[in-house]
């Protein structure tokens, strides 16, 4: 790889001998390995979700609960054949899939570890990605990826612009849900209630945005059927990793915020996941 262009960024340098805005060079840098138990149900379930959380991120949210890791690529470095090791070991030990945090800027390098091992994996892979996707990048993910994980932030420029330094996010969100979906199809279970395949959109609703929330859930709703896929409307925002000028997130979502996002999604007829007010606490953030 001479250039990277994995990411929307098209940053379209040698990250051999330099980095682009995701900070990390060609080796895979792993802050965290763990049996997660925090995911949406079908995806968590009794045992706990493989996350093998990567570092640095093709974003910068203001409000990144991750900030540690995902602002500087800090970590241990993996080769795929040591990070193909890792996911047997995931499975081992119980975990009810594998579940990639974070991984776009490290594509190649968990296809190549993928190689090594896909034959050898009775359990799903999770692309648990910011939803901001290369539509070339997520089609050499065909056929590696059962179920996609991805978040849906913004509808409005000016807040992705603000708030995670990428006006493009919505328009580049669409197209990569989209790509997605014509990939893994209907979202399924398996007897277990464990997710075995399809679409998971995510949504962390913001203080004082949820207009935009709604806008965001018309706008899928006009792109994808919503009765095949799944939504995570997340309340879990918290104020204690934004920083002190972004004054208007200073605050956790009101129930009557959260609930009148949920109502529209009722009302657009979506299916999934909602989350208890209590979920809006670092408590639930792992230490790395």
């Amino acid at each position: 790889m001479d250039k990277c262009n994995l990411c929307p960024r098209q940053c379209n340098i040698d990250r051999d001998s330099s980095v682009g805005f995701c900070l990390c060079n060609n080796t895979a840098i792993v802050s965290k390995i763990m049996l997660h138990k925090w995911e949406e149900p079908p995806i968590s379930a009794k045992n706990g979700s493989g996350a093998v959380f990567f570092s640095g991120c093709t974003l910068k949210c203001v409000y990144c609960q991750n900030s540690q890791i995902s602002r500087t690529p800090v970590g241990t470095e993996y080769t795929p054949s040591q990070l193909a090791d890792a996911f047997l070991k995931l499975q081992e030990s119980g975990a009810h899939n594998i579940n990639l945090v974070t991984p776009t800027h490290f594509t190649r390098q968990i296809i190549s570890a993928l190689d090594l091992v896909k034959h050898k994996l009775n359990i799903p892979v999770v692309y648990n990605t910011s939803g901001y996707e290369f539509i070339e990048t997520l089609k050499m993910l065909k056929g590696y990826v059962d179920v996609y994980l991805p978040d849906f932030k913004y509808y409005k420029s000016e807040l992705s612009a603000k708030y995670s330094k990428a006006p493009d996010y919505f328009k580049v969100a669409l197209k990569a849900v989209t790509e997605m979906y014509e990939q893994v199809n209907s979202y399924c279970e398996d007897e277990n209630g464990l997710a075995k395949k399809g679409l998971i959109i995510r949504h962390l609703a913001l203080p004082g945005c949820r207009h935009d929330s709604v806008k965001i859930l018309e706008e899928i709703k006009n792109t994808l059927p919503v009765e095949n896929i799944r939504l995570s409307l997340m309340s879990q925002f918290t104020p204690d990793f934004v920083p002190p000028e972004f004054k208007e997130l200073s605050r956790k979502i009101t129930s009557f915020e959260y609930n009148y996002i949920l109502n529209k999604a009722i009302e657009l007829g979506y299916n999934g996941f909602f989350q208890q007010k209590d979920s809006a606490s670092a408590k639930y953030t792992p230490e790395f």
